[in-house]
């Protein structure tokens, strides 16, 4: 019902934008995915599904705003009373989107704060580059697979995906890698890391996304080749109207 009043996915987006997004759209994307799980882990819950899918765009007035949804996989990290974090464990399945998920979640850590973060720099990425170096590996079995992206996962360093993009991506990955299970995160640094590239580059905040220009560019490409339709009908009904007088 909620979901109703929201609009679409950044995965739909992305899909729209032709499967790649600008730094300037990423940058925007990028504070709000961490306010929101900030804000999320605040509530003593980590989501543990992070992946496009589950971050949606609000609508009319509210059409800039990012929105995180499907709380199916969520769990308490911590008594919302005491705050006793919950206890570290080994040998857990593996919970959550495989290309999208941590390192510690492929090696079957219990997932805490760090996890989600980690998945929002994956996210990012796959963004940017369009893909990430994980996808579309070959397997006969689901158990195979995960193993497989685990592997390309491990064994692909963050500056080789991050390569050609600005340091704070990098930046970002080796923090959330670096945290330890119980650490409460930095989230005012990462925020930041993403918020002064942006004032680096040059950017304003206007909310102006990928998507909101090419649909600009539809709408005028629209209205384009309605008028040159009525032109053409306009045409023809003078044509018409001079063969009726001959």
């Amino acid at each position: 019902m909620v979901m109703d009043l929201l609009g679409p996915s950044l995965e739909d987006l992305f899909s729209f934008c032709d499967r790649k997004l600008s730094l300037k759209t990423t940058l925007m994307l990028a504070e709000q995915m961490i306010a929101r799980i900030e804000f999320v882990h605040s509530k003593s819950v980590i989501h543990r599904d992070m992946k496009p899918d589950n971050f949606l765009m609000g609508t009319g007035k509210k059409g800039h705003h990012v929105y995180v949804v499907d709380f199916g996989l969520a769990k308490k990290y911590r008594d919302p009373r005491t705050h006793q974090h919950i206890p570290y464990k080994e040998g857990k399945s593996l919970t959550g989107t495989a290309r999208y998920c941590s390192i510690n979640t492929h090696l079957g850590i219990e997932q805490s704060r760090r996890d989600d973060l980690e998945g929002i720099g994956y996210i990012l990425m796959y963004f940017l580059r369009g893909s990430l170096p994980w996808q579309g590996l070959k397997a006969h079995t689901k158990q195979e697979k995960y193993s497989r992206i685990s592997e390309r996962k491990q064994t692909t360093p963050v500056e080789t995906l991050c390569k050609g993009f600005p340091a704070e991506f990098a930046a970002y990955l080796n923090y959330t890698r670096g945290l330890r299970f119980e650490d409460k995160p930095d989230y005012s640094y990462l925020k930041r890391l993403f918020r002064e590239l942006f004032i680096r580059e040059g950017y304003h905040v206007d909310y102006v996304f990928d998507w909101t220009l090419k649909r600009i560019h539809e709408n005028l490409k629209a209205e384009g080749s309605g008028q040159q339709e009525q032109k053409q009908q306009q045409q023809q009904q003078r044509e018409r109207g001079d063969v009726e007088q001959a």
